[in-house]
């Protein structure tokens, strides 16, 4: 995967790797090993990481993985429902908005939605992630709407819905207050918030990033607002184009902090820079993306750091394409996100990893890192656990594990 890694790093041995580290980077290892909280300097050292010291990294975050969340790597079955590409945001590392006279701008009609949920149905999925543009002459009422239209025909399905920045959105639409606009859309059917929109939670770096979006206090006040209102999210961190190591470990720490604040964070899913379409790329203001070491220490990383808070570490598929997702995911990482359906937002910037794929695959994937295959529902709770190689035999419901954070409140 990496020429910097063994060519036999998956096979080999965590002490083992230990031992390669420096003396230095192996006391941090250890400490995590036994529990111990790691700080701000530490998380600098090991987002630094390279050669033998990589090494040691990603083999003692898998084994952290192992010994927290066992060999069972859980999937969705969901699919995306992007209802607009017309945004007056302006991110410049954004290749899927548009304006409102693009050729290929569009705002699907909601029976056209209602149709797409439909397929979903069919095809198994428990979960509609549902996310759009921001259009200048929005109607503050759709937010909420939409949900109770989908909630209507389909009660079955977990409606994991609007990124803070959308919400903080609706808020200015709608002229409610924070609190009066989330509990609108939990009546509607909201079920979860996805943790987008948060890049790096750092003004200076999502200054560069796009100026006109919400800043990292705001992110932070709608999240805690969510969760105070028993709406659980994701959290993300968005990687490989002007920022840091350090911002990293900071980005992380505000996360763990939060967490240990509201216990409403489900996972953590860090994000590649997906660059080649991207004006922020075209322009020169950033790199082409993470190099497949960073992919490696990011999540290795966000093990070491967030464990014992979200210990559940989700890939994306769609960023890092599947081997790449498969390295990660013997690397610390233990969920390999949804089936999709109709991925557009990383196609958009110049993802070229596919769209949708479907829970077989998924499971054959799983099954050749020697992992067991489960599919989950949106916060954790264990849908069915494939322990035959056959897919067939499945653990009842009473012996599946709900993998969430130790401050998550049991109404998530």
């Amino acid at each position: 995967m990496t020429g910097a890694l063994d060519p036999a790093w998956q096979e080999m041995d965590c002490n083992l790797a230990l031992g390669r580290a420096r003396p230095q980077f192996a006391r941090i290892l250890e400490k995590a090993l036994g529990g111990g909280d790691l700080n701000f300097s530490d998380g600098v050292l090991l987002a630094n990481a390279a050669g033998d010291d990589l090494l040691a990294l990603v083999k003692t975050a898998d084994e952290i993985r192992r010994r927290t969340i066992g060999d069972v790597l859980t999937y969705v079955v969901n699919r995306n429902l992007n209802f607009t590409n017309i945004c007056i945001v302006g991110c410049s590392f954004c290749g899927f908005s548009r304006g409102p006279r693009a050729r290929d701008a569009y705002f699907h009609s909601t029976e056209d939605l209602l149709a797409k949920s439909r397929e979903a149905v069919l095809a198994g999925a428990t979960e509609l992630c549902i996310q759009g543009g921001l259009p200048k002459n929005l109607n503050g009422g759709y937010y909420a709407g939409l949900l109770r239209d989908i909630r209507r025909e389909f009660p079955q399905l977990h409606l994991h819905a609007y990124s803070p920045m959308e919400i903080s959105y609706g808020v200015e639409k709608t002229g409610l207050s924070l609190t009066d606009h989330l509990l609108s859309l939990k009546e509607a059917g909201l079920g979860s918030i996805p943790g987008t929109a948060a890049e790096i939670l750092d003004d200076a770096v999502r200054i560069e990033l796009s100026p006109n979006k919400l800043t990292a206090v705001r992110w932070v006040e709608i999240i805690r607002a969510a969760h105070a209102q028993g709406i659980p999210s994701t959290s993300t961190m968005m990687y490989g184009h002007t920022e840091t190591p350090e911002h990293w470990v900071r980005h992380m720490l505000l996360l763990r902090d939060v967490q240990r604040e509201t216990g409403g964070f489900t996972e953590f899913v860090p994000l590649g820079f997906i660059h080649t379409k991207t004006r922020l790329y075209k322009k020169g203001g950033a790199r082409a993306g993470a190099s497949s070491d960073e992919d490696l220490i990011v999540h290795a990383l966000a093990r070491l750091l967030l464990n014992a808070d979200i210990p559940n570490v989700q890939v994306s598929w769609v960023k890092l394409g599947f081997p790449g997702a498969l390295a990660c995911l013997q690397a610390g990482a233990n969920d390999f996100s949804g089936t999709l359906m109709e991925e557009s937002i990383s196609k958009a910037a110049g993802a070229d990893y596919g769209e949708s794929v479907t829970p077989g695959e998924l499971r054959a994937m799983i099954r050749s890192i020697g992992r067991t295959p489960a599919e989950r529902y949106t916060t954790y709770g264990i849908r069915r656990i494939y322990a035959d190689p056959e897919g067939h035999e499945v653990l009842p419901v009473e012996r599946m594990p709900l993998l969430v954070g130790r401050a998550a409140s049991a109404a998530y």
